[in-house]
């Protein structure tokens, strides 16, 4: 009975922690609404040091976006159909992982750098957008 309980604490630390929008700096809360005035219905997660928004889609997450505590935006990554994704994505990760894809999206960092990002596991993986496998981050 215990494992019940020790298991969401785990995957909740490992996938970023949920706050409420009052905990948010109001610096990133102003960051968000100037570069994304169509984010709406907006969840919170704390990653990496970082805040993350999530908003849009059946799930509330096809868009989510990092900023620094100082408003500084780092990433964001939209969902895409796991169909678009380049065939040696799917074969990397069958090949290494043993499994399929099932969630996909599209990544732009500050440098204005492309990539595509899959999870499996609880680790991102990051492609180009031709499908070369670039990296792996928790």
């Amino acid at each position: 009975m215990k494992a019940v309980f020790i298991i969401p604490f785990f995957i909740g630390v490992a996938y970023g922690q949920d706050i409420k929008t009052k905990d948010v700096p109001q610096a990133v809360r102003n960051a968000l609404t100037q570069k994304y005035p169509q984010a709406l219905k907006v969840s919170w997660e704390k990653e990496k040091g970082n805040f993350e928004a999530n908003w849009g889609g059946r799930s509330g997450e096809d868009h989510s976006v990092q900023f620094s505590p100082d408003g500084i935006f780092v990433e964001a990554v939209d969902a895409m159909p796991v169909k678009e994704l380049p065939a040696a994505v799917g074969e990397y990760v069958k090949t290494h992982f043993h499994t399929t894809v099932r969630e996909a999206g599209k990544r732009l960092d500050a440098k204005g750098e492309h990539t595509l990002e899959v999870e499996i596991r609880g680790k991102d993986l990051l492609f180009t957008p031709d499908g070369q496998f670039l990296a792996e981050e928790r």
